[in-house]
């Protein structure tokens, strides 16, 4: 299976414009959260990414609430939004977690606790691909000041359920960043998009 993955295009309709061009040769395309910018331009993110007919996984990013994505992709047939959920794509099941984990300094921030996160991710099966917004402590998630800003809660869901590939995005200073964790390879994807063979 071929994925592009992708995350925090912030409002770039430009980039969401290539990764329509670029999705017609991905079996799956995921995007990690942040469409939006502070909540302002979701529907139209969501409007120039809705010509991927490709099957297509999303989660939330902080800059975007569940439900407010929820709404924006409701007529567009190829999207699935993963919040504590999961799907099945061509016998691989795809596992996804959004928000900002930990809770950020902004009060305008869709955020989870690390342990609300936990709770989530408890239903994550082993061997899945694991979709993020907000990366493990520790690993793809050190800021421009070298703090590492990730969540324990995610770092331990990895560890515990193993998934054969953990994508996500959140810390911009860090895209394109990849590490490993035991056996799972994890990716900072940033908005370019990111080919991957699962």
């Amino acid at each position: 299976m071929r994925v592009l993955a992708f995350s925090d295009l912030h409002r770039d309709l430009d980039q969401a414009a290539r990764l329509v061009d670029l999705s017609g040769d991905a079996d799956v395309v995921v995007g990690a959260g942040d469409f939006a910018s502070i909540h302002e331009g979701l529907e139209e993110t969501i409007d120039a990414l809705a010509g991927i007919e490709t099957p297509t996984v999303l989660v939330p990013g902080n800059n975007e609430t569940e439900d407010a994505l929820r709404a924006a992709t409701a007529d567009w047939a190829a999207a699935t939004v993963l919040h504590g959920e999961l799907t099945s794509l061509d016998g691989v099941e795809f596992f996804g977690l959004g928000a900002g984990v930990p809770i950020t300094p902004w009060d305008w921030s869709f955020d989870l606790s690390d342990k609300d996160a936990a709770t989530r991710l408890a239903a994550c099966p082993e061997g899945a691909v694991l979709v993020l917004h907000s990366p493990p402590f520790g690993y793809v998630d050190t800021s421009s000041g070298g703090d590492h800003l990730g969540s324990t809660a995610i770092c331990e869901a990895i560890e515990a359920k193993r998934p054969r590939l953990a994508v996500c995005g959140h810390i911009h200073e860090s895209w394109g960043a990849e590490a490993t964790l035991g056996p799972t390879r994890i990716v900072n994807l940033g908005p370019t998009g990111t080919w991957f063979d699962v």
